[in-house]
């Protein structure tokens, strides 16, 4: 028999009080953590990673058809968006105007830069984006990256604004499918034109952090104004801004 193993009364007595008080350690430890430790984690989780349940995923055209779909975030004031968005090499988009269109136009037809060409113009809370980008691909206008963002009415726990945007890629010009309009073409992986919007912000060094909010589509494929069919994993791309001051 073990000498550990209690023989006699006494013996009995005190290592029934040993497994007690370590039954009331774990006892307290667990009350520590489940109702204070983890709801203060949760609750500076929740202050900092605000909900997205009520921004809506999809953003209409002039026309009020269904547009591109959203499906990223960045959390910061809007002179941190336009310098984190130019620390990774991506143009501010010219105001849609007769003269931009025409020089977008002259461009597709002579095949040459330019870097800031207008985008057509989407709406989200009621009005066209706030402020938009673009990234050329090569010589030629009519392929490029660009990204729409909106400030939305929300903000984080620090007060800055939330902006949510909607990535792209243009891969052709043509005719829109609804409406016969000349138009950029969406290639469908939006996630691909998110991920690569995310990885120029962290390349530049100017994200704090990065985080996923899952399932903010349902709807997990459908098709733009222009009748181009998109498709995501559902998931809205989330990008805390280092503070420009």
């Amino acid at each position: 028999m073990s000498d550990e193993t209690p023989t006699t009364p006494k013996q009995v007595a005190s290592w029934r009080r040993r497994a007690g008080l370590v039954v009331a350690g774990l006892l307290i430890a667990y009350l520590v953590i489940a109702y204070g430790i983890l709801p203060l984690v949760w609750d500076r989780y929740a202050t900092r990673h605000p909900t997205m349940d009520d921004v809506p995923g999809i953003t209409e055209t002039g026309d009020k058809i269904p547009g591109d779909p959203l499906n990223l975030a960045l959390i910061g004031s809007e002179r941190d968006i336009k310098r984190a968005m130019v620390a990774a090499k991506w143009y501010p988009a010219d105001p849609l105007t007769l003269k931009s269109c025409l020089e977008i136009a002259e461009a597709t037809v002579l095949k040459r830069p330019y870097d800031e060409a207008p985008v057509s113009s989407l709406y989200l809370f009621g009005r066209k984006e706030d402020l938009a980008f673009e990234q050329p691909v090569g010589d030629d206008p009519r392929q490029r990256h660009h990204v729409r963002y909106w400030r939305s009415p929300k903000s984080d726990a620090d007060g800055r604004p939330i902006w949510v945007g909607s990535a792209t890629y243009d891969k052709r010009v043509g005719f829109s499918d609804t409406t016969g309009q000349i138009t950029h073409h969406i290639a469908a992986d939006i996630d691909a034109e998110r991920d690569h919007v995310m990885r120029c912000l962290e390349t530049a060094k100017v994200l704090t952090e990065r985080y996923a909010v899952d399932d903010f589509h349902e709807e997990r494929s459908g098709k733009n104004g222009g009748g181009d069919p998109w498709t995501t994993d559902g998931k809205l791309d989330v990008g805390i801004l280092t503070a420009s001051d």
